[in-house]
């Protein structure tokens, strides 16, 4: 008796000594795939930078109208929105890799021969034709597809990390390229982009993965699927999901509103700021300097909206974001001046925190309301987000053309902000199911959500 308690003590010194000695567990191999998209996204992205850079120095070298610049930028941005439904299709036909490479590539090519145009019409096919439907085809769709394949827990933070990427590559490709332009003007900085585009293509091919079944693995959260079989027929699919989303409120609300955020941020500020604050004389570097400063915040206030989408209802903080952003661009016109001023300084602060916030909630909200066609669903409200920055985009050139100044497009973007929180609003949520999920990480258990039958 006495050889078995001392057997027993032995043993029970000895287990702590064992369990220590258990392997970590690895970080899951979804984090790797969300860390390659963010890196193709800020690549992807680089161009985004560059049209508020080279309205003016087109302008003096080609004699072109800005409202001619503009329709170029605006075809781009309509593109871009156009293509990404069809793109989350194609991805689910074809894989990730593939389309993602092709659209890297596309955007390379776009920005580097527009080196040699010499007319307007050249500058629509490089920027318009090619970098819209490439960046299309990496636009957050891309994100909703890697988040819904690769994801269950940890859905909001993720989308608010990957819609920070294009914030990301905005902080480190404005200075840059507006350095360049300053000191060796356009040609070089387009070229720079498009060498970006270029860099990220290894990664995307040696790195990422279409599904998590790909690697024998569940995804973060979920329980093990087989990856489905390719959905042959990508356009037709991506068509049928409008039509039945279509006849739905919800969707026309979504849309809506995310119109009038690309009109207020990608068509207005990222476009017309730069060019705007010119006119009162700021020197370029420094105004590209502040867009720059929106990026930084704007990383922060994406993934904590990803962070508060998890815990509250997303109409709500959608009707918040577009009601602060109205306020402010109400004030901008006040606060343009040679010099950066305080009051400056808090607008680039407070719109920088509320850039893209919108995004994870709109996206939680298609989510709920569509399901697993949610991904292409985003990738059409995402379309309406582009044609209403394409719109403000050509229209703000030609008020400049006209009136002599942006101030009427500050106003009109601000009242418009305002309609889009109400129709935030009034999205009738939907009951979802939910059901136990018992291998979460670390053993904690939680829910997964059934794919709500959308409303009619």
């Amino acid at each position: 008796m006495t050889e078995t308690i001392e057997s027993a003590a032995r043993g029970d010194r000895r287990r702590p000594r064992e369990e220590r000695r258990r392997p970590r567990p690895r970080i899951h191999r979804a984090w790797l795939v969300a860390a390659v998209t963010f890196v193709t996204i800020i690549g992807g992205a680089a161009f985004n930078s560059l049209p508020g850079l080279l309205i003016d120095p087109l302008h003096r070298e080609f004699g072109w109208s800005r409202g001619e610049i503009g329709l170029a930028v605006s075809i781009d941005m309509a593109l871009y929105g156009l293509t990404a439904p069809f793109a989350a299709a194609l991805m689910d036909r074809f894989g990730i890799r593939r389309v993602v490479a092709s659209a890297l590539t596309m955007v390379a090519a776009g920005a580097i021969a527009g080196v040699w145009m010499t007319a307007s019409w050249q500058l629509m096919i490089y920027w318009g034709l090619l970098v819209g439907l490439g960046t299309g085809s990496m636009a957050m769709a891309f994100a909703a597809t890697v988040t819904n394949r690769w994801f269950v827990a940890r859905r909001g933070l993720v989308t608010g990390i990957l819609t920070a990427a294009g914030a990301s590559g905005q902080l480190v490709f404005l200075p840059l390229c507006a350095w360049i332009v300053d000191r060796h003007g356009w040609e070089p900085a387009s070229v720079t982009v498009g060498l970006a585009a270029l860099v990220v293509v290894p990664f995307v091919w040696l790195l990422m993965r279409d599904h998590p079944a790909d690697v024998g693995i569940a995804p973060y959260g979920g329980t093990y699927v087989e990856k489905p079989a390719p959905a042959r027929g990508a356009a037709r699919r991506a068509v049928r999901v409008l039509l039945d989303a279509a006849r739905t409120g919800p969707f026309w609300l979504l849309a809506g509103a995310f119109a009038i955020c690309g009109a207020s941020t990608n068509g207005l500020i990222r476009t017309h700021f730069v060019p705007s604050a010119h006119d009162h004389h700021m020197p370029i570097t420094v105004a590209a300097s502040l867009l720059a400063v929106i990026g930084v915040f704007d990383v922060i206030g994406t993934i904590f909206s990803g962070w508060l989408t998890d815990r509250f209802d997303a109409r709500r903080l959608l009707a918040v974001y577009y009601a602060l952003r109205g306020i402010s661009l109400l004030f901008l016109p006040m606060l343009m001046a040679p010099d950066v001023r305080p009051p400056m300084v808090f607008f680039i602060v407070f719109y920088g925190l509320d850039w893209v916030a919108t995004v994870p909630p709109t996206l939680a909200l298609c989510r709920e309301q569509y399901g697993d066609d949610s991904a292409i669903v985003f990738g059409w409200v995402l379309a309406s987000h582009q044609v209403g920055a394409a719109v403000v985009a050509f229209l703000g050139g030609v008020a400049r053309d006209v009136f002599g100044s942006y101030d009427v497009v500050w106003y009109a973007a601000g009242a418009l902000c305002a309609m889009a929180a109400l129709m935030s609003l009034v999205i009738r949520r939907r009951a979802v199911d939910q059901v136990p999920v018992t291998d979460r990480p670390g053993g904690r258990a939680g829910v997964r959500e059934r794919p709500p039958v959308p409303r009619r």
